[in-house]
């Protein structure tokens, strides 16, 4: 697994081509290690998580004998997934080629998934006599609808590009040659952000899917004040008023 940061965007590659970089127990705990570090590491403001070799991620590799009891592997796998859907910073899924099983669940822990005309997603657990892991449990139905989730699990079939927008399950559909500039566009957008703003808005939007109209208002206002307490409200207004582009800093403003 390969990990890059440059102003201030962190690209993780998964690096398993020969195997349509499919995913190990290494690799998990590698990606969970990167993630871990990423998150309190000043210099990161946003992540990119792509595949290399023309796919995005098999799934699971299932060519070798699994090693130890299933609940154990499969938990651990599990905190990967929470990990990366609740990290605290933007992260785009850059998805070229197969993004199957655990793969495409992958992507969807993400905030943004970029997909290439040529990628294609399965939730193919069910044609390897599994259920769905890594999160597409809760993943598939918030996103698509229950009906449509009970297709893509119970079938297992494989969806194109542009169905899988039509179904929120993809953010941008590109053309090949199309997506690498546009990823490092909304990367650069996202890593000039207020962090803090992000960060928050990231939460609530989660949160708040899953809660009362009256309780995530009482979360926004909470998340309000901590803004107000930081450079970059401040430092937003002031620029408005001067029509110049401000520049983020996330520093507390309170002595």
């Amino acid at each position: 697994m390969l990990a890059a940061l440059a102003d201030g965007v962190l690209s993780i590659t998964l690096n398993r081509p020969e195997r349509k970089n499919a995913m190990n127990q290494a690799a998990w705990d590698r990606l969970f290690d990167i993630l871990r570090a990423a998150e309190v590491d000043a210099d990161v403001h946003a992540v990119v998580l792509t595949g290399a070799g023309g796919a995005f991620c098999a799934g699971a590799d299932i060519s070798s004998a699994p090693v130890g009891h299933p609940i154990t592997r499969v938990t651990r796998i599990a905190h990967t997934a929470e990990f990366l859907f609740h990290f605290p910073k933007p992260v785009i899924a850059k998805v070229s080629g197969a993004a199957v099983g655990a793969g495409w669940n992958l992507a969807l822990c993400c905030d943004f998934v970029v997909a290439s005309s040529d990628a294609r997603f399965a939730e193919i657990f069910v044609k390897r006599g599994l259920s769905v892991d890594f999160g597409g449990s809760w993943l598939l139905p918030h996103y698509a609808g229950l009906l449509q989730a009970k297709r893509l699990a119970m079938l297992g079939e494989f969806v194109q590009p542009e169905e899988a927008e039509r179904l929120g399950l993809v953010t941008w559909v590109k053309q090949p040659d199309e997506i690498d500039g546009f990823v490092a566009g909304l990367a650069e957008r996202l890593a000039k952000g207020p962090a803090i703003a992000q960060s928050l808005n990231k939460t609530l939007v989660t949160e708040g899917a899953l809660t009362s109209f009256s309780g995530a208002l009482a979360s926004e206002v909470r998340a309000q004040a901590v803004n107000y307490a930081t450079e970059d409200a401040g430092l937003a207004r002031r620029a408005f008023a001067a029509k110049t582009t401000p520049v983020f800093t996330g520093e507390w403003a309170v002595s």
